[in-house]
């Protein structure tokens, strides 16, 4: 059952509380359809806990939640439940850079070696921000042997990074950077301002448009992160991969496998500078932080972003299959672009996103004005386009819009 909470209009926001307390929040009801999906998929199992909200206009037409937030199910997902998001942590980090680029301090198409001078060793001299941005610099991974815990000193992770040589021509060809892309924009991030990337999106994003997410978790948010439930195995194991292939080599730090997944609850992992993979946020977070992309970038009277800049996202680096994830990609500066074979459910129009591993996503679109975003904690094993539950709330929001 649900209740009317406001006077009647085409915006209607109704009560997502269902009587079985399956969901929470608030939706109009328009997107009737993708709350009841949720609610199927939370009370059959196929979601632990997840969030889901959308931004039209300026207007969040949806923030909607439900399930659990532990694995033992004696938690409820509550309003201000936060989830390690992976790699649609990516999106902030690439929006903290487009936001240099706004203020004149970096230029797309200038050398990673102007701000950051080591890089250029080992024949990086010509590697640019927008080769790293659209993850065709050919340092998408760190040369063998790197645990994770060298990921997380980061003197010792950039200073390698800027040691190494490219795994293929820059420029040549996209080779998703897993984890290396926060490192890289990490370092030219602090580099420019005297900040860590971390500092620079709870300074310079967070707090101006009151977004509830962070790079990294701090010790008092610890009660309300949720536990995570690891993806099934990949289908082709990568000791199947030649030992120097890119892909092979990308993952050797970090490989897909449960235990990656399970150290994002560690302390290490929570506190360690992560870009790439360890933001912790929820749907509605995620949204009011990359809003400013779909909404010609102001936000609440805050400004991030101009119009041109945003331009930017949309010029095509690299588009075909990518060497690391082995499946097509088109990739703009910083953020994803629509593709008929890796996500067959976005349109394509003026559209730029990314998702994360287990499933979440977050998809910015200046042509309709939209933002939306979807987090959970049963991670599934994804595709480009996310995973099957991903999918079908794409198909869902679009057909609403």
């Amino acid at each position: 059952m649900q209740s009317q909470t406001g006077v009647a209009s085409s915006r209607a926001l109704i009560d997502a509380h269902f009587t079985t307390g399956v969901l929470h929040g608030r939706y109009d009801s328009r997107f009737e359809d993708l709350v009841a999906e949720l609610a199927e998929q939370v009370t059959t199992g196929g979601e632990l806990g997840a969030a889901i909200a959308i931004d039209v206009d300026g207007e969040l037409v949806v923030d909607i939640w439900g399930g659990h937030a532990d694995r033992a199910k004696t938690r409820e997902w509550s309003e201000d439940t936060i989830v390690n998001v992976f790699s649609s942590t990516k999106n902030v980090t690439a929006l903290a850079a487009l936001m240099l680029v706004e203020r004149g301090l970096l230029d797309p198409f200038a050398p990673v070696a102007k701000y950051w001078p080591e890089f250029a060793a080992n024949g990086k001299h010509d590697i640019e921000v927008r080769h790293v941005l659209s993850h065709t610099s050919g340092v998408s991974g760190w040369e063998p042997p790197f645990t994770l815990e060298d990921i997380y000193d980061w003197e010792k992770s950039t200073s390698q990074l800027a040691a190494q040589a490219p795994w293929w021509p820059p420029g040549t060809a996209s080779g998703y950077h897993v984890v290396t892309i926060g490192h890289l924009v990490g370092e030219i991030v602090r580099r420019i301002t005297g900040k860590t990337l971390k500092q620079f999106v709870r300074e310079e994003i967070a707090e101006p448009l009151g977004a509830d997410l962070q790079i990294g978790a701090r010790p008092e948010d610890e009660s309300r992160i949720a536990e995570l439930i690891p993806p099934p195995p990949l289908d082709v194991p990568l000791d199947a991969v030649p030992d120097d292939h890119p892909m092979r080599k990308t993952f050797a730090a970090m490989p897909p496998n449960p235990e990656s997944a399970l150290a994002a609850e560690t302390s290490a992992w929570r506190r360690a500078e992560i870009g790439s993979a360890n933001g912790h946020a929820n749907a509605r977070s995620l949204v009011r932080a990359l809003s400013p992309i779909s909404l010609g970038g102001k936000v609440n009277g805050v400004r991030l972003l101009s119009p041109d800049t945003i331009d930017l996202i949309f010029q095509e680096q690299a588009n075909g299959t990518d060497l690391v994830l082995a499946m097509p990609a088109r990739w703009g500066i910083g953020f994803a672009l629509p593709h008929p074979e890796a996500v067959p459910d976005i349109p394509d129009e003026k559209i730029c996103y990314w998702g994360g591993w287990g499933g979440s996503m977050a998809v910015m679109n200046p042509y309709c004005r939209t933002t939306f975003a979807y987090v959970m904690n049963k991670m599934g094993q994804v595709t480009s386009a996310g995973t099957e539950r991903t999918r079908k709330y794409t198909q869902l929001i679009y057909q609403a819009l």
